[in-house]
């Protein structure tokens, strides 16, 4: 029986590679829907557009195609993103608009609609309470700071990026403050989540615990049905 999968967690937790992860191992599709906030960021930059006007976004968005191919390549009408949307700078931009009750509103209507046919792992902030409130499972990845900064470091590093510990440290602390605080679905854990605290695990570890919890959940429903 196929099913949605729902991850959600502060920035850095390990969501989108965790969610990849799973997808392969059970033969499901990724939507990483923090890119496609990411695309809209990136997008409206590249565009000359002011972050702070929430009508030119909007009126962007209904001009702007997200797709992602089966390698897990983003694209922005037609055009190939996947490492321009990675910087820090279009991480804290995503931040902004994805404020924007009308922002929101768009991709979550496009998320929506591309997993109404089930067997789908969308991972973000707001997948459980509000984009799938009736996912299957609802997994919540948390970490310390010290711990998501210390990873998303070594991850730009990996990319030859020139950036310090302190200042990602100092972004991701702002970023969670922002996301938490933010008006339009706030980052918040599903009353019905799996919480997992991966400051310590590896990510077999956290694969692990989660395919254990899938199976208990399937087999529970088996029972009910």
């Amino acid at each position: 029986m196929s099913m949605n999968i729902a991850i959600d967690g502060p920035s850095a937790a390990g969501k989108s590679t965790i969610a990849k992860l799973l997808a392969k191992q059970l033969h499901y599709a990724h939507l990483d829907t923090g890119a496609m906030y990411r695309c809209a960021a990136y997008a409206a930059i590249t565009q000359g557009l002011n972050l702070e006007d929430e009508a030119a976004l909007q009126a962007m968005l209904t001009h702007l195609d997200i797709h992602f191919d089966e390698d897990g390549a983003v694209y922005i009408n037609g055009e190939d993103v996947s490492k321009q949307i990675r910087t820090n700078d279009i991480s804290m931009a995503a931040s902004k608009v994805s404020a924007y009750p009308s922002v929101r509103a768009a991709l979550v209507a496009k998320q929506r609609c591309i997993a109404a046919n089930k067997g789908y792992i969308l991972d973000g902030r707001d997948i459980g309470t509000v984009v799938l409130p009736d996912a299957e499972i609802k997994i919540y990845m948390v970490a310390s700071v010290e711990a998501r900064s210390q990873r998303r470091y070594q991850e730009y590093l990996d990319k030859g990026m020139d950036i310090t510990y302190e200042e990602i440290y100092h972004d991701i602390e702002k970023r969670d403050y922002q996301d938490s605080h933010r008006k339009a679905s706030p980052l918040k854990k599903a009353d019905d989540a799996l919480e997992i605290d991966t400051s310590d695990m590896s990510i077999e570890q956290v694969i692990q615990y989660i395919m254990a919890h899938i199976e208990t959940v399937q087999k529970a429903s088996v029972k009910q049905a």
